[in-house]
């Protein structure tokens, strides 16, 4: 906890802030209602964090009342062979009286050296600010593409089946969870079965624009088994009713039928750890659905 005066300090957010937090940035987000944010903040209270890690993140308090906060979404992930901690910042918000007191909010967040911070939903306008904080890009768009029209490769013989399904043969188990917790939070898990082996995915349904169905890709062991199996992957979503895919990209993905938007969603990172492509475990996009 830091104290800044008598009336003004930055602390972790406990369980019993939550109401309180929840109707903060109801205030500070309007096109999202008081119920979305008590439900992020419950999806946020059902995960237990790396040792040391906020569960929720951290306020900004003025006489007692929240005026500032900042969710942070903490987890391990690998990292080659060890499990290196992350978190996932989101929905920064300060009431304007107080918004001199805001690099105080994020000071404490990114005082953790041992993490690797990422920062998956930045606004334009926020760019130039995160980038002065020491963030930078891994990801410079996204691609959008039509995964069910990719032809079959070579003589691959290949089975999808949903997460909640034991595939035949082993699995990692590290992968098991990350696709059983993320179909929790209401995410399409699957596991692809090719050549004796099975390879995880995970992906978030979304509208773009409010009315276009679509699967974002949240989660795969490598993006090339994306490519690989875009083809049987997509027409799996499509029978869910998800004919368009959306994939974090540096540039067009070769084989793959789709438009690249540079400069649309760009994803950025601060840290030791460079996020690769095709993992946005346990990110706001997954556990909050934003």
């Amino acid at each position: 906890m830091v104290s800044l005066s008598p009336a003004i300090r930055c602390r972790q957010i406990d369980e019993g802030d939550v109401p309180a937090v929840a109707e903060l940035l109801r205030r500070g987000f309007p096109n999202r209602n008081r119920r979305f944010w008590q439900r992020a903040l419950n999806a946020l209270a059902r995960r237990e964090p790396p040792s040391g890690l906020p569960k929720y993140g951290y306020l900004l308090e003025s006489s007692g009342a929240p005026v500032g906060a900042i969710l942070m979404i903490c987890s391990a992930m690998r990292a080659g062979d060890t499990l290196a901690p992350r978190c996932n910042l989101s929905s920064w918000y300060v009431e304007p009286a107080f918004r001199a007191y805001a690099p105080l909010l994020v000071s404490q967040a990114l005082r953790h050296k041992e993490v690797t911070y990422t920062n998956v939903s930045a606004a334009p306008h926020t760019w130039p600010i995160i980038e002065a904080q020491g963030f930078s890009r891994y990801s410079e768009g996204i691609f959008v593409c039509l995964p069910a029209l990719q032809r079959a490769s070579g003589g691959d013989k290949v089975q999808v089946l949903a997460a909640a399904a034991a595939p035949a043969l082993a699995v990692d188990a590290f992968e098991r969870n990350i696709l059983l917790q993320h179909a929790e939070h209401g995410c399409i898990s699957l596991w692809v079965m090719s050549d004796g082996r099975a390879f995880p995915f995970v992906f978030r349904p979304r509208l773009v624009k409010g009315f276009i169905p679509c699967a974002q890709l949240i989660y795969c062991r490598d993006m090339a088994d994306f490519t690989r199996f875009a083809g049987p992957i997509g027409r799996y979503l499509l029978r869910r009713g998800r004919a368009v895919a959306i994939v974090d990209a540096n540039g067009p993905i070769p084989g793959l039928i789709g438009v690249f938007r540079r400069g649309s969603k760009p994803k950025y990172f601060k840290g030791p750890q460079r996020p690769r492509l095709g993992d946005l475990a346990y990110t706001e996009y997954a556990i909050m659905g934003v």
